[in-house]
């Protein structure tokens, strides 16, 4: 009975070590920071971010609490969440500043709890140049030299150009940087975050620590836009997929399973970082929430949509 107690201990211990190695943590990895195309830690290691992005905050605020972030952190083996504020909406951060922070701050501040990494993303299709100098002179003031924060500073650009994209980013790195000097910050490119051979023509330069933002829904952007990927990767330009899902580009219809596989392993051999859309319940097939889910997480396989599950079992491949 001892030696089959001591040899199921041992076991306990040896999976309880290999889960921690496994893990991301944000404490051991210090400040983020990017060498060429890749995200390294404090130690010059390759890190690859995969997590989860919640919906727009002004329609599902349900999500944006403690609660959930611990179970992705813990259950899901998230090791980053992303707290989409949206900006021009009803009840978006224009016309409600106070809860958006509120739910930004909720999120945020549980991620830094659970040593995962959050970012704060704004989450526009438009340039708001000085209601985003505001936010993000809050963000930055409040988590500033926190390592488990990154600045997503424009979502998808849809009608402005690479060179408007391009000075308005600027305007927000100045702004952050003048702050928070270490901070990955995450720069939009135009046409929802496709046009990235474009930035990778012309890209900001006098700044550290910039990436730019590549969104992809794999049953719409499929060979053409890893090509791209790989063009922007060749001249040099730091990806990060900080939006991404299996279905169209609508956020509806089937998961092509092949085409999402094919991006998981072109985001592998790249070592690009990538997070999931989304948490909410709408009826699409992008939401992965049933309306029969909790506020809180801990959800059953049965609260799940077939995209919530799908993404669900990869975050948990270790």
């Amino acid at each position: 009975m001892r030696t089959t107690k001591m040899i199921g201990l041992l076991i306990l211990f040896c999976i309880t070590l290999c889960c921690e190695a496994s893990t991301i943590s944000a404490k051991k990895n210090g400040n983020l920071s990017v060498k060429g195309t890749t995200l390294v830690n404090e130690q010059g290691e390759t890190v690859v971010l995969k997590g989860i992005s919640y919906g727009w905050h002004n329609w599902w605020p349900r999500f944006y609490n403690a609660s959930t972030v611990d179970y992705f952190a813990n259950s899901w083996g998230a090791s980053v969440v992303r707290a989409a504020i949206g900006v021009d909406p009803d009840d978006g951060y224009i016309q409600n500043p106070e809860k958006a922070l509120a739910c930004v701050q909720s999120v945020a501040d549980a991620a830094i709890a659970n040593d995962i990494y959050v970012i704060i993303d704004w989450h526009s299709h438009h340039i708001r140049l000085e209601e985003a100098k505001q936010f993000f002179t809050q963000m930055a003031t409040r988590y500033k030299n926190v390592p488990n924060v990154i600045y997503e500073i424009f979502n998808e650009p849809v009608d402005d150009s690479w060179d408007a994209v391009k000075d308005y980013s600027i305007e927000i790195i100045k702004t952050i940087r003048a702050i928070e000097p270490n901070a990955i910050i995450l720069v939009g490119t135009p046409h929802w975050d496709q046009d990235i051979h474009l930035a990778a023509d012309s890209p900001i330069t006098g700044y550290n620590n910039i990436m730019y933002t590549l969104h992809f829904y794999a049953n719409t952007h499929k060979q053409f836009l890893r090509d791209r990927g790989d063009y922007a990767l060749s001249k040099g330009l730091p990806l990060f997929v900080s939006e991404c899902a299996g279905m169209e580009a609508s956020g509806d219809g089937a998961v092509n399973n092949e085409e999402w596989n094919a991006w998981l392993d072109w985001m592998q051999q790249n070592s690009i970082s990538w997070v999931a859309w989304s948490i909410s319940d709408k009826n699409e097939t992008c939401s992965m929430i049933k309306p029969s889910g909790s506020s809180e997480g801990n959800w059953k396989a049965e609260d799940l949509k077939e995209w919530g599950q799908i993404v669900q079992e990869e975050l948990m491949k270790k």
